[in-house]
């Protein structure tokens, strides 16, 4: 960061602030800067979302679509995170995006940012904790020869939406301890699976295979919509580091912590992530049998045919934990939307939906709505093959245009804009541009069909892309609940005029 040498007027305090955004704290502020920085590391979750599409990946691309891929994904994340950080320093609050967008464009583009925000946070809750359940059953398999059948991975998956509820409703102080040691498992982990992956095999894949070879077991005929198709894997993973934005008003010097903590996710999940994917592809053994594996999860296999039963069972735990730390964190940040939403009047049943617990300054029965909704989002697993990757999609189509729609408006309306604390200074404008083109490549390409039926005909029901029909069904109530109660809906003014001169800019 490089800073400008004009002298800084003290900044206000975090509550101070917040009051003149136009909302009275309720939350209690009791996360650092490291705190913020975990709860998005721990959404990204390279443990989690290179791991559940992992077998995704290796029938869509293949190894170099997933590695190179990665890395191109992460470039274009890196623009869409610092343009949503600079405008995360100007409104830190638990609304983030909505808010954020109201601000800069007025009502209806805050209504509809909301409800593709809480779209995109509770697919992830559901994709995240289903992934989870998955790599349990694996493990399980191993232990005891357990079947993993669409039903019996239903029942993981809801026990661990239990768990997530139930650490969630003791408040952020937890959540915020449980990100910190999410963090060091996460890098641990990557380090302890990728060493053993390294060093105990008996056999590698070469270099050329590794970022070379191209696999097409999608049915469908084009190297490029398959090779884009493939971008699922990463983008997907870079998901979540809205987190950090939600948890803004839980967190202290909120204007400048929140939007590094987005940054510092998003970069660190970026290097871990090439390593993790690297070293899991360098210790495959048997292609074919790695993507038809017993177990469900193409990376225990790996883990089976490199280092044996004991092995696997080591690093799927290991994998395991960090998911649960992931959907812990999820939880905390789709409930934290839920919550703000609601405060402004936003959801059917807001009186519900913004209450806080006293003791605990916890939005329980904000966190009690996700939970559910999540739960309810993954019911087609047990009848659609496919409805994993579409669960992932719900996620992709539903929070990446949130994370667009507030940076449009800031580059549209770039002389109503005040920037605060954090902020990109003259290339504020040009990074925003490259996010929002971004955002609309993927945005069309997730909803696109990702799997052909084997004998070539039309796109049947088992292969059917559900992520536009949950995109379209969210936006349809959101267009719904406008007509009959968007009068009710009311984001506070910003009543107060802030010159970008007021503060010491930090810009990249």
């Amino acid at each position: 960061m490089s800073r400008s040498n004009h002298r800084a007027t003290p900044r206000k305090s975090d509550d101070a602030y917040l009051r003149e955004l136009g909302y009275e704290p309720v939350l209690t502020r009791r996360m650092g800067p490291f705190g913020n920085f975990a709860i998005s590391f721990s959404v990204i979750s390279v443990l989690s979302g290179c791991m559940t599409l992992y077998g995704f990946g290796l029938n869509t691309g293949g190894p170099s679509v997933m590695l190179w891929g990665w890395l191109v994904v992460g470039a274009m994340v890196m623009f869409i995170g610092a343009a949503l950080a600079e405008v995360t320093s100007a409104y830190p609050t638990s609304g983030a995006l909505y808010y954020q967008a109201e601000q800069l464009g007025g009502k209806k583009w805050g209504w509809y940012t909301g409800w593709l925000n809480l779209l995109g946070l509770l697919g992830a809750i559901a994709g995240i904790d289903y992934g989870a359940a998955l790599f349990t059953g694996a493990l399980l398999n191993l232990q005891w020869g357990f079947e993993p059948t669409p039903g019996s991975v239903m029942v993981i998956f809801l026990c661990i939406l239990a768990l997530h509820l139930t650490l969630n409703l003791f408040g952020v102080r937890l959540v915020s301890v449980l990100n910190s040691i999410s963090v060091w498992w996460h890098l641990g982990g990557v380090t302890v699976i990728v060493g053993a992956l390294a060093i105990l095999p008996s056999h590698h894949q070469s270099a050329h295979f590794v970022f070379g070879e191209f696999v097409n077991n999608t049915g469908w005929s084009s190297p490029l919509y398959v090779a884009v198709l493939g971008l699922l894997l990463a983008q997907y993973t870079f998901c979540g580091y809205d987190a950090s934005a939600h948890l803004s008003e839980e967190t202290t010097d909120a204007q400048v912590s929140a939007s590094r903590g987005i940054i510092h996710s998003i970069g660190w999940s970026w290097l871990a992530g090439f390593i993790l994917l690297a070293g899991l592809t360098f210790a495959i053994q048997d292609y074919a049998g790695t993507v038809g594996t017993k177990t469900g999860v193409p990376p225990a296999q790996i883990f089976l045919d490199a280092l044996g039963v004991s092995g696997a069972k080591a690093l799927l735990l290991v994998v395991i934990i960090a998911q649960l730390c992931c959907g812990n964190a999820e939880t905390a940040a789709a409930s934290r939307m839920v919550f703000a939403f609601s405060r402004d009047g936003a959801l059917p049943g807001s009186h519900l939906w913004r209450q806080v617990d006293r003791r605990t300054g916890t939005p329980r029965m904000a966190v009690l709505l996700a939970v559910v909704c999540a739960a309810v989002l993954a019911l087609p697993s047990l009848y659609s093959p496919v409805a994993y990757a579409a669960i992932t999609s719900i996620n992709v189509v539903g929070i990446t245009p949130a994370y667009a729609i507030p940076i449009y408006l800031r580059i549209r309306n770039r002389r109503r804009f005040r920037p605060g604390p954090w902020n990109l200074g003259n290339w504020g404008v040009a990074v925003g541009t490259i996010a929002v083109l971004w955002v609309v490549f993927v945005t069309v390409l997730f909803c696109l069909p990702q799997t052909r039926p084997a004998s070539g005909g039309l796109v049947s029901v088992e292969t059917f892309n559900y992520a536009p029909i949950a995109l379209f069904v969210v936006l349809a109530l959101a267009w719904g609940w406008w007509r009959a109660k968007g009068n009710s809906y009311e984001v506070p003014a910003q009543h107060f005029d802030r010159s970008a001169s007021a503060y010491e800019d930090e810009v990249i």
